[in-house]
């Protein structure tokens, strides 16, 4: 069977809808209609942009790649962080990935969304160094582990940097299934299919990524 994460980046967006969202993929109910328009109009604008951009790389026009990578760099380092052990794996994982943007650049769609085809060669890279470096991704899986949430004050209280410093403290297994699952959307039987791991093992990470992740937030910030 197919790895969700080589289908098209459209199918994989639709099946796999992020939990947390960013400030740009939320909708506008109660914002006056000239607030929505203009923010819908630079959203257009700046795919139009991106368009742009991935036509003058597929044309070799002079300096179109080093603006590319300027462009994207942020958005691609940002998804890297969050798989790396540190800093310096994500700028691997980061540059890896412009590296088979660049080689595959010619069979984006651009009917489809290009950030969300850049997400998933972003993840497909740090997945194979996970698998290249043979990380402990077959633990052995349990039934059932009692996990009591943060309380939500405390995790308001935390920033982009607190979150990935929080998951490099994660094991590389934790970490990933926690990523899939809980950032990029996956069901533990798409995470089965992607690492080649049971679907309780999956879970069992996930489980154990959790505790994990309250037992340090209790330790900085308290209960």
């Amino acid at each position: 069977m197919e790895s969700p994460l080589n289908q098209n980046s459209e199918s994989v967006s639709q099946q796999a809808p992020s939990r947390y969202k960013s400030s740009a993929e939320y909708n506008y109910p109660h914002a006056m209609p000239s607030v929505r328009s203009d923010v819908e109009n630079s959203l257009q604008s700046d795919e139009a942009g991106e368009i742009k951009l991935v036509q003058d790389c597929l044309a070799s026009k002079p300096g179109a790649q080093e603006r590319f990578y300027k462009h994207f760099y942020g958005y691609i380092m940002s998804i890297a962080l969050r798989y790396a052990k540190h800093a310096e794996e994500a700028k691997e994982i980061t540059n890896d990935s412009f590296i088979k943007v660049f080689r595959n650049l010619q069979r984006y769609d651009e009917q489809r969304s290009l950030k969300a085809w850049l997400r998933r060669i972003v993840i497909n890279t740090a997945l194979d160094r996970l698998r290249q470096n043979k990380r402990d991704l077959h633990q052995v899986a349990i039934d059932q582990l009692k996990i009591e949430a943060p309380q939500e004050s405390i995790i308001d209280k935390l920033s982009a940097e607190d979150i990935i410093n929080l998951l490099r403290r994660l094991s590389d297994a934790q970490r990933t299934v926690f990523n899939l699952f809980e950032i990029e959307g996956f069901s533990h039987e798409e995470i089965s299919q992607i690492l080649g791991i049971p679907i309780g093992t999956s879970k069992s990470h996930l489980a154990r990524a959790k505790i994990k992740l309250r037992q340090l937030i209790v330790e900085k910030y308290g209960k």
